[in-house]
């Protein structure tokens, strides 16, 4: 079953059946979201890169293995999510992706502070929920990826997946809770 709407299963079969030089095209397509995730767990650009590197290699390798049963980016994002996982079990050092994708916006100096702290705040927060949670939320509000993706990706179960996501907003807001008072209308 060729899942609709996925772009890249044409390119995918292009290469299997020997036009090589367009795998290219799908690095171009993913290669961002494959280092920002090499860059939550690993902190720095070498090591993402060459995570991203691994992966795309790992892609290359197995690409034979791709079926269409799910979009092309889930099946890349497991492997690259079980290349990680097999490469931090060692370090156990996870960080999420709310790092990178937080910025402040450039109005009034006294609205950058408080978007500055309002930042700081969350990023200290998603920082203290377990790995589990963190890597459940990183994949659902900064990959957008949908908790049936996010299933085939960690291995979680779908409800896993939504008690984890529920869990951790639930906590992201407690521990926020007091943020609301700084700026009622929204920070």
């Amino acid at each position: 079953m060729i899942l609709e709407g996925d772009e890249d299963f044409a390119i995918v079969e292009q290469v299997i059946s020997g036009e090589k030089e367009l795998f290219r095209l799908l690095i171009k397509r993913h290669e961002r979201a494959v280092y920002g995730m090499g860059m939550s767990f690993f902190h720095n650009a070498e090591d993402a890169s060459d995570f991203t590197q691994e992966v795309f290699l790992k892609v290359f390798r197995f690409l034979s293995g791709f079926k269409g049963q799910s979009r092309f980016s889930t099946w890349l994002y497991k492997i690259a999510y079980n290349t990680a996982i097999s490469s931090i079990y060692r370090k156990k050092d996870y960080q999420s992706l709310a790092e990178n994708e937080i910025t402040p916006d450039n109005n009034t100096p006294e609205r950058q502070l408080l978007r500055s702290f309002a930042r700081d705040a969350i990023l200290n927060a998603v920082g203290d929920l377990p790995e589990r949670f963190r890597i459940c939320v990183d994949l659902f509000f900064f990959y957008h990826r949908s908790y049936q993706e996010i299933e085939a990706i960690t291995g979680f179960p779908v409800n896993t997946v939504k008690s984890h996501v529920f869990r951790a907003k639930k906590l992201l807001r407690e521990k926020l809770a007091d943020l609301a008072m700084f700026d009622p209308g929204g920070i």
